[in-house]
């Protein structure tokens, strides 16, 4: 059976080059709600959709990146599990955060996406050539996002922001077939 997954194909030009996405974590990858044990621990919870996207972008040669100002236990071993080599957690500046996981790429913003959903991000998006937010996002980020998911962050946003970089760079119909045999 053929993708059914369609996307602007203006949008798809747009993301074509993407080599590296900073994705943001409460609010992308979580619901955005802070959840706190009796003794004080976070709590997060992830979207499976959302893991096998990211995974599906590192074998398209896509590099999934997190740059967030929060940390936590639970967020680093999400990440191990999924096999993320470029973490960037605990920052409140991320710009320079970004630019040290490009200069070990060895790639530049051009080649850049962000998915975020607040203020914090806007210092990525205003340097990126793709942005993407969950519909949740805050105004000034929904005004600046080329795409707006459909999907609810923590509950698929982050694997449609996948698919539609892997739809824009060819490998999405691959994997789908390789999924299918």
């Amino acid at each position: 059976m053929p993708p059914v997954l369609q996307f602007d194909p203006h949008l798809l030009l747009r993301a074509q080059d993407i080599r590296v996405v900073f994705f943001d974590v409460d609010g992308v990858l979580t619901d955005g709600g802070l959840y706190f044990t009796e003794a004080g621990e976070t709590i997060k919870r992830f979207h499976t959709l959302d893991g096998h996207g990211l995974k599906l972008l590192q074998r398209a040669g896509i590099t999934p990146a997190v740059v967030s100002g929060r940390d936590s236990a639970p967020l680093r071993v999400r990440l191990r599990a999924l096999g993320m080599e470029h973490i960037r957690l605990g920052t409140e500046d991320k710009a320079p955060a970004a630019q040290a996981i490009l200069d070990a790429l060895g790639l530049d913003w051009s080649q850049a996406a962000v998915m975020g959903d607040d203020w914090p991000d806007l210092a990525l998006i205003a340097r990126v050539a793709f942005v993407v937010a969950p519909p949740t996002a805050h105004a000034e980020v929904l005004a600046r996002a080329h795409h707006v998911t459909r999907a609810a962050a923590g509950a698929g946003a982050v694997r449609e922001c996948c698919d539609l970089l892997l739809v824009a760079n060819g490998a999405y119909a691959r994997e789908l077939e390789a999924a299918q045999r």
